[in-house]
């Protein structure tokens, strides 16, 4: 057995699966503030990392100076996706809502390749070294990097939801819409709020993901991918979030060495994780840390 390959995989699952925990919160904060499950996340990514692109390439800006005004862009747009396309849309069953956001998730990947192609792209180099040897192990700079910015937004999260004003608004939306209407807190605005957050921390993944493997199609994957990190942890649980997006980026790193040393089945990198969310529904609905709904009938 290669101790050495399976402990680089590792630490590779770990980086990556914060990255998804990172993602996975932009499900929970939309599914909590406003009932829904965005299927459109990972589009999120996608457009993020081809705007990010786009600045980097046709304009010339430099790295963190396109990435900035990367982010500001995905607010914007996160918030008027929800205002033009979401608002009307409220009071409407949810499973129309759900309906609405795959039909993004086509148009905005449809989108990108009318605009960008079909072809994958690279980013300009940002540093001049690509990686690191800590320990023995090759390190993608831009995968520390995504790790600092990872648990830096670990952070701001509950920093913004613990202390700020809004998010104590968007805190009490989840709890009960109709009562922090009654409060005084506009639910219209939180919604917004939480479609601008998600899509601009979504970008933030999708810009890192981009520079290690490059801009294509295939980012707008990792929006189904993070989907059982989710259930894992539980859809309303931002700490299961986190969790679970670690198991899954682990999990799925040691399927792919399993399978390269003696399954030779091919896919289980990307399959893995789906088998893990048939197991979480069969024995554990509402995932490690989610809240279990009990209703009287």
């Amino acid at each position: 057995m290669n101790f050495e390959l399976l402990i680089q995989l590792i630490i590779n699952g770990l980086i990556v699966g914060l990255l998804y925990g990172v993602v996975g919160m932009c499900f929970v904060l939309v599914y909590k503030s406003t009932q829904i499950v965005n299927f459109a996340q990972g589009e999120f990514l996608l457009v993020g990392a081809w705007v990010c692109w786009a600045f980097l390439t046709y304009f010339q800006l430099p790295f963190f100076v396109g990435f900035l005004f990367t982010l500001c862009f995905m607010a914007v747009f996160g918030v008027l996706l929800q205002m033009i396309v979401l608002r009307p849309m409220i009071g409407e069953p949810i499973i129309s809502v759900i309906m609405v956001t795959i039909g993004l998730s086509i148009f905005f990947q449809s989108l990108t390749k009318w605009i960008f192609g079909v072809s994958p792209q690279s980013y300009p180099q940002v540093f001049d070294t690509q990686s690191i040897a800590i320990f023995g192990l090759n390190i993608e700079l831009a995968y520390l990097m995504s790790t600092v910015i990872a648990i830096l937004i670990m952070a701001a999260f509950f920093l913004f939801f613990k202390y700020s004003k809004h998010g104590l608004a968007m805190r009490a939306t989840a709890f009960d819409q109709q009562v922090a209407q009654s409060l005084g807190i506009s639910v219209k605005q939180v919604f917004a709020m939480s479609w601008g957050i998600a899509a601009t921390v979504s970008a933030t993944a999708g810009v890192v993901i981009g520079m290690v493997n490059g801009v294509s199609d295939s980012l707008s994957t990792i929006g189904i991918k993070v989907f059982p990190a989710v259930i894992l942890g539980g859809l309303d649980s931002i700490v299961g979030a986190i969790v679970g997006g670690v198991v899954i980026g682990v999990l799925e790193n040691i399927a792919e060495f399993f399978d390269s040393q003696w399954l030779h089945i091919g896919n289980m990198y990307d399959i893995a994780p789906f088998y893990v969310l048939l197991v979480i529904l069969w024995f554990k609905p509402y995932g490690l840390f989610g809240t279990r709904d009990i209703e009287r009938i």
